[in-house]
């Protein structure tokens, strides 16, 4: 194999992840979603769980590639680089909080919406600010002392927590990021699913999320140097071992939770990401199984573009309303197409998988004609 040549494994594990994305955010009905598509109340970590540290993983995998680059650039063009594509994301991210730019007043006549509710943290956000943090940290302390800075993060943030936190510092109320979050957004501009204004994707959560990306980088690196070894395939099972069972350990007193972002969740995702990576590298990679890889293939080729587009044609749905009662084309679908034909539960998973499949043939139409969007 060719030392420039990526690794497929590498491309299916990211699409994998944007077709997961899709398919959990995007349930026919919240009421009706089987248990492993559903969030962890609080502590705890379901499959979904995984989600989105897997694409965080799978953006710092992207960047062991990527970063090579640098080494061939002046430092104010990696600077410039990389404040671009992190501001660049930031602001896709804020222009789909605020998509479709009108909304429905409580007499049901649409208005524009205005930036004063508008929430300024999101998914992408995260995205952009990891990527950013964790290209600084490898780019100016090399491998090392990304890692070893990584670690700081995540002892660092667990000592915030446990001596800035209120009597439960690991509780919706008594986290500190609440307060933090509060101070520099303003409770107008945070997320408001949980009952109170509490952001998943706050500020101080981000701090240990850049380890998820850091791992990633520093995994894809590894995979690079260590071609198609098997010595190189057991090193990834054991390291990936060592952190699953170190962060169930560290579960005991400092619980995993996606919420909070919690150190110990940081290490379980990243250490069940490397397991599941190496188990493609093995398939994909030393057996040569390829069949069934292109459908993820193309998932991975645009996989910021697609999860845009997810979350758009969702807010479409939401703006369309049908019949006397008005009810929204997304509730639509699912209470007169497939609850009435699948049933409750499996009606609302195969809603998701319709949706998948959607973006899917979006992704194999761009891939045909070699569309690649890249921010």
């Amino acid at each position: 194999m060719n030392q420039n040549q990526r690794f497929l494994s590498l491309d299916v594990f990211r699409g994998l992840t944007v077709a997961c994305m899709i398919l959990v955010n995007t349930p026919g009905s919240w009421t009706y979603v089987y248990a492993p598509l559903r969030h962890a109340k609080w502590d705890g970590c379901t499959p979904t769980d995984l989600v989105f540290p897997f694409f965080l993983f799978a953006v710092g995998n992207a960047m062991s590639f990527a970063m090579k680059k640098f080494s061939t650039m002046s430092n104010a063009q990696v600077l410039g680089k990389i404040f671009k594509r992190t501001a660049l994301i930031f602001v896709i991210g804020l222009l789909l909080n605020l998509f479709p730019f009108v909304k429905y007043d409580s007499d049901g006549n649409m208005v524009m919406k205005g930036l004063d509710t508008l929430r300024i943290l999101g998914v992408l956000q995260r995205i952009a600010l990891c990527y950013g943090i964790g290209a600084l940290l490898i780019h100016y302390l090399k491998p090392k002392g990304a890692f070893i800075a990584t670690c700081v993060l995540l002892l660092g943030y667990w000592a915030v927590l446990w001596f800035f936190g209120g009597s439960d510092p690991y509780s919706l109320e008594g986290h500190i990021g609440l307060q933090v979050d509060k101070a520099i957004l303003g409770e107008k501009h945070m997320y408001h699913g949980e009952g109170i204004a509490f952001d998943p994707e706050g500020l101080l959560s981000t701090l240990p999320a850049v380890g998820n990306v850091v791992s990633g980088y520093l995994v894809g690196r590894f995979v690079q140097q260590n071609r198609q070894s098997r010595n190189m395939l057991l090193r990834l099972v054991l390291a990936g071992s060592v952190m699953v069972a170190a962060a169930l350990l560290w579960n005991e007193v400092f619980p995993i939770n996606k919420k909070i972002w919690t150190s110990s969740y940081v290490l379980y995702t990243v250490g069940i990401a490397t397991l599941l990576l190496s188990i493609f590298i093995w398939l994909i990679e030393l057996k040569g199984l390829r069949a069934g890889t292109y459908f993820f293939e193309v998932f991975g080729k645009n996989p910021l573009f697609i999860y845009v587009m997810s979350g758009v044609i969702v807010k479409l749905y939401f703006l369309f309303r049908i019949g006397a009662e008005k009810e929204n084309l997304y509730s639509w679908i699912y209470t007169h197409v497939f609850q009435p034909v699948f049933g409750d539960y499996p009606g609302s998973l195969l809603f998701g998988l319709f949706h998948v499949l959607i973006l899917w043939l979006l992704g194999w139409w761009m891939d045909r004609r070699k569309i690649y969007i890249r921010v």
